[in-house]
């Protein structure tokens, strides 16, 4: 029997995932390649078709 998959973004326990998410690399964690690049999308629930 196969596990039950999660689908879920996961974050590892006790990080603080939005200081730890826009902490900036330093140069040496760039220059061995120790990043990740971060993406943050926001949703935007204003619709500005209805203010008519």
């Amino acid at each position: 029997m196969k596990k039950e998959r999660k689908d879920e973004p996961t974050v590892a326990p006790g990080m603080n995932d939005a200081e730890e998410l826009n902490q900036e690399a330093t140069e040496e964690e760039v220059e061995n390649g120790e990043f990740t690049e971060v993406t943050t999308m926001s949703w935007d629930e204003v619709d500005p078709s209805g203010s008519e």
